[in-house]
């Protein structure tokens, strides 16, 4: 499998949606009048600057966060300033993007060393002992 180049918000932000609304949560009246909560939308599926690859890689590994018609939506209403919950919001899209991006080192198998299995029976040995001094002798 060829290794996907990464990508950035950088590079994808002019294909980025920012939609603000009214936010719940700390602000008091404020809350009623301001739009501060923002929603990141990024149309995966029709995307121009991802490969075949990578738009498979996302939409595989990031469907929690696609809706049907191939959309990524990500929200962000932590701040009462909506500029902040627009920078919160897209750290969380770079933190998806990496964590998509990253492959996963295969696990080779090993076995134990027969110093390990020693220490280990040893130390279920020394258990048990102490188990058998707590027992009441009759």
């Amino acid at each position: 499998m060829i290794r996907p180049q990464r990508i950035t918000t950088a590079d994808i932000y002019h294909e980025l949606r920012f939609v603000t609304s009214r936010s719940s949560g700390p602000g008091g009246q404020n809350v009623n009048k301001v739009n501060s909560r923002v929603t990141l939308r990024w149309d995966v599926a029709h995307s121009s600057i991802l490969t075949d690859e990578q738009r498979q890689l996302i939409l595989q590994k990031l469907t929690r966060y696609i809706s049907r018609d191939g959309e990524l939506i990500l929200h962000a209403a932590e701040n009462r300033s909506q500029l902040q919950n627009k920078e919160t919001v897209v750290k969380k899209l770079n933190a998806l993007l990496q964590k998509a991006f990253t492959v996963v080192k295969k696990r080779t198998a090993t076995r134990p060393t027969a110093a390990s299995k020693i220490k280990r029976l040893e130390s279920k040995k020394r258990k048990s002992e102490k188990k058998q001094w707590r027992r009441d002798v009759f």
